[in-house]
């Protein structure tokens, strides 16, 4: 069984994926492509496409079977070829496909992966950042690296990115990868490798988690389904993978209801004992889990400390929705809620261009600045939407100042509920998205696949088409993201009533 790139990828993403694809119960994984991972596809697709069109002459070796790309490769390889596409190359139990091999002056192979997003860790449009490689990127160009090194096609660890700005960005993969972090990204590489093997040879198995990033896996129905029914422990909101894997080392507990009986006073005693005890555990998280544990089991929603929302005749509920692809930010919704009732407003790109994502931004900040000083508030979920507004301030500095963006965030009636639920709240949920949080409340949204990657893909085609009825279903989508805002803060003012 070979370890490719996509296997590492994987492992990178969710160790328990690349064990279950081989060993998993098949019947339970989702055939079905998700239209979002699919949109992503086709953007890399085209981005591909476009990059190819611009690098000269090359040897396209995409078409053939494995086995017949392997010994092509190798032959221009040998002859020499200045530059392959879509080569095989191959050496015991490792295959890489690269998307080009360009012969250097050295005579030697360089690796290049070309990408639809940034090249870099930290790039920012407009600041000047400390940048870091991707670890993916750094893991998979080490895979095509190992190979050309193995077979004498290379002497250096080195590959290359071509980004979606397409820039081309060296990788030396034996820096270390960062100030705090003495690992070179090829002893990352060498490890990750090593792990993947053993899962792939059934010498290690791994188990399935809940985690935010699991929605878009074929596992997840399957995978959840194995953590509520074994009670495991990252049932519990934020405690995560590594966190269920220090307890199930540290104390021998597996399942929920162990947590919840947990003596923490001699937990405290033995980790001041012994400082690799529990790491990365102190007392209040311990006692955080611990509570969650107990909530889960049949509890009801806590409020820590008393939270004072501010009292004011307009309230609004906002929520965009963008295209990470793309950097584009093509909705921005409001939900208003004030004496003369409620109703939704947005603020939409019709076009997918800057000309169009400005005016939507500069409409948006017109009706903010036309609503009465001191006397509204805005409530929006996670600091997405602060981020965002960043970029596009940055971008469109003509519209709104940095300074006026930022005092807009800071006024205290701007208030990311997000920072209230996981600070001052616990819920008997294994997650603390709106979505989880607005449903326990009985909020119910009208689409019956409600998803911020599905309204991207919903996009994506209603610039293709402009069908009225695929807007209508964005507007939908938004409008009750919006509304399931202002369901979340109604129930923290009833947490907070008592």
């Amino acid at each position: 069984m070979f370890i490719t790139a996509s296997k590492l990828y994987d492992f990178m993403q969710c160790p328990h994926k690349v064990w279950r694809d081989v060993y998993g119960p098949q019947e339970e994984k989702i055939d079905e492509k998700n239209p979002f991972v699919e949109l992503l596809w086709e953007k890399g697709v085209l981005h591909e496409k476009d990059i190819i069109s611009k690098v000269g002459s090359f040897v396209d070796l995409s078409e053939g079977t494995i086995e017949e790309r392997i010994g092509k490769t190798l032959e221009e390889i040998q002859n020499g070829a200045p530059l392959i596409y879509q080569g095989v190359i191959h050496y015991e139990n490792l295959l890489g496909v690269p998307d080009l091999l360009r012969r250097m002056p050295t005579g030697d192979y360089l690796p290049i992966d070309i990408k639809s997003g940034k090249g870099f860790e930290g790039q920012d449009e407009f600041e000047e950042e400390e940048i870091m490689p991707k670890k993916h990127y750094a893991v998979q160009l080490s895979l095509y690296v190992e190979i050309l090194l193995k077979l004498s096609f290379a002497r250096e660890k080195k590959g290359a990115i071509i980004d979606i700005s397409g820039r081309e960005l060296v990788y030396l993969l034996e820096s270390v990868q960062g100030v705090r972090n003495a690992q070179t990204w090829w002893e990352l590489y060498l490890e990750i490798k090593n792990r993947v093997l053993d899962l792939l040879s059934n010498k290690t198995q791994d188990k399935p988690a809940i985690a935010g990033t699991c929605k878009l896996c074929p596992w997840y129905i399957s995978c959840k389904k194995w953590c509520l029914e074994k009670e495991d422990l990252t049932k519990i909101f934020h405690l995560g993978r590594s966190g269920r894997e220090v307890l199930n080392k540290d104390l021998g507990i597996e399942k929920v209801r162990e947590l919840k009986v947990l003596n923490v006073p001699d937990l405290l005693v033995k980790k001041k004992k012994d400082k690799t005890f529990l790491k990365g555990f102190g007392e209040t998280l311990l006692k955080k889990f611990i509570d969650r544990a107990i909530i889960l089991e049949g509890g009801k929603p806590i409020l820590h400390q008393q939270i004072n929302l501010p009292k004011v005749k307009n309230e609004l509920f906002f929520d965009i929705e963008d295209d990470p692809t793309q950097d584009f930010v093509y909705l921005h919704g409001v939900y208003c809620r004030d004496q003369k009732g409620e109703r939704f407003i947005y603020f939409l790109a019709r076009e997918n261009s800057r000309d169009s994502e400005k005016r939507a931004w500069k409409e948006f900040w017109n009706y903010i600045n036309s609503l009465p000083v001191g006397d509204f508030a805005v409530y929006y979920y996670s600091h997405h939407e602060k981020s965002a507004y960043k970029r596009l301030s940055q971008r469109y500095p003509d519209v709104i100042k940095n300074e006026e963006r930022e005092a807009f965030f800071a006024n205290p009636n701007a208030i990311d509920l997000f920072q209230i639920i996981q600070k001052y709240t616990d819920w008997p949920l294994s997650s603390y998205s709106l979505k989880d949080l607005a449903i326990y409340l009985g909020f119910k949204w009208r689409d019956e696949s409600p998803s911020g990657a599905l309204s991207i893909r919903w996009y994506n085609d209603f610039l293709q088409n402009h069908s009225e009825d695929i807007l209508k279903r964005i507007l939908e989508y938004n409008e009750d993201d919006c509304r399931a805002t202002m369901v979340l803060k109604d129930g923290i003012s009833k947490l907070s009533q008592g």
